[in-house]
C-alpha cells in the first residue's frame, strides 16, 4: 500500500503522539487513521515497543568529567528543541 499525504502527515506527529503530548483531538485523528491503516499501524506499535525498550536499558556510567559534559550538552539540546516546537 503506497503511503497517503495522511500517512506522512502521522509518521509526523507519531512520536509527540506516542509521548502523549498532542491535543485530543489530533490524537483522534491519529487513532482513526492507525485503526484503518496497517502500515502505519504496524510501524507505530513497533516504534512504541522500541521506546519502551529504550526506557528500561540502563547504560553504563560514563567517566565523571565526560558523563556530566554529556549531560549538559543533552540538556541544551533538549531544551533548544522544546522551544523550536513551541515557537
Amino acid at each position: 500500500m503506497p503511503r497517503t499525504e495522511q500517512c506522512r502527515e502521522v509518521l509526523a506527529v507519531l512520536s509527540d503522539y506516542l509521548n502523549l503530548e498532542l491535543p485530543s483531538e489530533a490524537c483522534s485523528q491519529i487513532e482513526s487513521h492507525l485503526a484503518g491503516c496497517a502500515p502505519c499501524e504496524e510501524f507505530a506499535e513497533s516504534l512504541r515497543k522500541t521506546i519502551e525498550l529504550c526506557r528500561t536499558c540502563l547504560p553504563e556510567e560514563l567517566p565523571g568529567p565526560l558523563a556530566e559534559t554529556a549531560k549538559a550538552q543533552l540538556m541544551a539540546a533538549w531544551k533548544k528543541t522544546l522551544e523550536a516546537r513551541r515557537g
